[in-house]
């Protein structure tokens, strides 16, 4: 059975606003960590965000485990509410609200999930504001309010929370998590919404602005740390590759190579890293180009399948992106279930946009950097 793929990114917006291997101990601080491997006074020597930095108490590092699903959705957990009360959301880079049920939606999507009710908690707010959001796959209707949200350590007050009322179709319906997290850039946010990160930075409640991500592959582990990078999730150097347009966490891709040849993204094109995203999309035309040169065949149902026996001989893609090369082998960008494999590789019509989805961040440890409006790629653990 073919897990649902998920494309969070957000293809129209609201109110004119214009659209691990294995974690660190709980308790056990990265400077231990770092000392315990013999990697402390190297780090400290050559990491641009020295973790010897003294930081105010208000100023945190937070590290939220996610649930791996069926290498398809990521998902933790966060609390909204006085008293507060329990949601599971994707953490996305690929939209900027915060949103979840509302005990006042009446689609079965939210009747199938928790939902969040504004009379049980102290500190909510109606902004008498309405919100709107078409995803890739998947929209809801809904309104604004504000309220504490929790992340793991980081209690972030005044956040505005949009609360679902309608959510039509069945993509939400049948998905693990409750709601999303949006961690993109406040100008893809609906009119009248902060993003929860952006509120955090304002506060000074994270070390640093900017936070990571690391995506186990079948299995746990699966690691979004707010406020710090952790190099225990990946080997090598981080490169580090501006962001270009400041809505999405958007780059520049210099090609698509397989064995040498350029077969995508000729002469450039442009990409954003996306944690909603379970695939890795792109025009149908270049994607194409992609699963022939795999060896990839197309189903009865427009979907790609790969001869199982044949992952060994298979080549790798590459990505070169600021100069860098970023391959991915088979095992990357193929998904195997009960005796059946499948390519990773989406076509999605004639946009020009590329969407480096979990196929990726699987591959390559993330670091989305605020400060200086860049991303950090590292080969993954």
């Amino acid at each position: 059975m073919r897990c649902l793929v998920v494309l969070l990114a957000v293809f129209a917006f609201s109110q004119g606003s214009g659209i691990s291997r294995v974690p660190l101990h709980k308790g056990k601080s990265l400077r231990k960590a770092l000392k315990e491997r013999g990697l402390l006074e190297d780090f400290l020597k050559t990491h641009p965000y020295s973790i010897s930095k003294k930081y105010s108490n208000l100023e945190k590092v937070a590290s939220e485990p996610l649930t791996n699903y069926l290498d398809c959705q990521y998902f933790g957990k966060i609390y909204i509410g006085t008293p507060p009360q329990e949601f599971t959301v994707v953490f996305d880079t690929g939209s900027s609200d915060l949103w979840v049920p509302s005990v006042y939606c009446k689609s079965y999507a939210c009747q199938n999930h928790h939902h969040f009710d504004p009379a049980k908690s102290s500190t909510f707010q109606n902004l008498n504001k309405t919100l709107s959001i078409q995803y890739g796959t998947g929209s809801m209707q809904g309104f604004l309010g504000v309220d504490t949200v929790t992340v793991s350590n980081i209690v972030d007050s005044q956040q505005t929370v949009g609360l679902s009322t309608q959510e039509p179709g069945n993509v939400f319906t049948y998905s693990e998590f409750d709601g999303i997290l949006g961690l993109a850039y406040p100008s893809l946010a609906s009119e009248y919404s902060v993003p929860v990160f952006d509120n955090m930075m304002q506060k000074h409640l994270v070390a640093q602005d900017l936070f990571s991500v690391y995506m186990s592959r079948n299995g746990q582990g699966s690691m979004l740390t707010l406020g710090a990078i952790d190099p225990s999730y990946y080997t090598g150097s981080l490169h580090w590759v501006p962001v270009t347009v400041q809505e999405y966490w958007q780059f520049s891709v210099d090609r698509v190579t397989v064995n040498g040849v350029v077969v995508a993204c000729d002469g450039g094109c442009q990409a954003i890293l996306d944690t909603g995203t379970s695939m890795l999309v792109g025009p149908s035309s270049d994607i194409l180009n992609i699963q022939t040169a795999i060896g990839a065949t197309q189903d009865q149902y427009g979907e790609f399948d790969i001869n199982c026996r044949s992952l060994s001989s298979m080549p790798e893609v590459v990505f070169e992106i600021h100069g860098q090369k970023y391959p991915l082998p088979p095992s990357a960008y193929t998904s195997t279930d009960m005796g059946f494999c499948a390519s990773g590789f989406q076509g999605e019509g004639d946009s020009q946009l590329w969407i480096l989805g979990d196929v990726f961040i699987r591959e390559y440890y993330s670091v989305f950097d605020r400060v200086n409006n860049r991303l950090g790629l590292a080969k993954a653990i």
